[in-house]
């Protein structure tokens, strides 16, 4: 069945609509007609399955059929992200997404191409948060990842420093990075436990600079290696992203 997104603050089981860009796909895009099906889900959990009972040009009336509530994901993964060329961001939120990033942060690293000002960086977010609802209906994903505004490395630790972490990663070229199994394996054997909360800093074409790598550190960032061959940066997030859903979220 065709899934649809319903904000949390407009989600109501007892009268449920679709409007908007949502209403449109069904009706002008998917030409859906009264009678049948579809999923809604809100992105913090909740699912429900719905039969389509009044169609017109301002919204789309359903009847609950089922609801259902998904599980948080065992361990709460925030990707920073260092923003990449082209458009390779898109790839890398939609992934993120698929395999259970809990939060992704854009970041502007000394070595990002793309130049985001203020109000660029706004309608960035509104457009990768929309990549990001797309993939969680296209993947059956009922947790949205939250994307943040673009923001600098140290603006990002600012607001960071506010959030508790089990473990903070940063992906590093540098020769005294450790593999991330062994980081895994030493936490695992200090807290007799998995971590439950991961940041997982991803750098650009060209890696972090060496001040930025510096600033991670005393951040608690942990330098990881990505094994002898350089990865590049869309490739480097779903490896450590798979590693960490693998070992972690399962």
């Amino acid at each position: 069945m065709h899934r649809f997104y319903i904000s949390p603050e407009s989600w109501d089981p007892c009268a449920l609509a679709l409007s908007g860009s949502e209403a449109h796909h069904a009706r002008d895009v998917l030409r859906m007609k009264s009678g049948e099906k579809l999923v809604l889900f809100n992105g913090q959990g909740r699912e429900v399955t719905a039969e389509i009972v009044h169609v017109s040009s301002d919204e789309i009336r359903l009847r609950k059929l089922h609801e259902a509530e998904t599980p948080p994901l065992r361990c709460r993964i925030v990707l920073g992200q260092a923003i990449p060329k082209g458009k390779n961001i898109e790839l890398i939120i939609q992934k993120a997404v698929e395999i259970g990033a809990a939060e992704i942060a854009p970041i502007i690293s000394d070595r990002t191409i793309v130049q985001v000002d203020s109000e660029g960086a706004a309608q960035k977010q509104s457009k990768w948060q929309q990549i990001a609802i797309e993939a969680a209906k296209q993947c059956g994903q009922n947790w949205l990842p939250r994307v943040h505004t673009p923001r600098k490395l140290g603006d990002f630790f600012s607001q960071a420093s506010e959030q508790a972490f089990d473990l903070r990663l940063i992906g590093s070229l540098q020769p005294d990075a450790q593999h991330l199994k062994k980081i895994l394996a030493e936490y695992s054997n200090e807290h007799r436990d998995r971590p439950r909360s991961v940041l997982m800093l991803i750098g650009p074409e060209g890696d972090f600079t060496p001040a930025e790598l510096a600033l991670a550190r005393r951040h608690g960032c942990q330098p990881i290696t990505l094994g002898p061959i350089i990865l590049r940066v869309e490739t480097a997030t779903i490896y450590c992203l798979s590693i960490l859903s693998y070992e972690l979220l399962i």
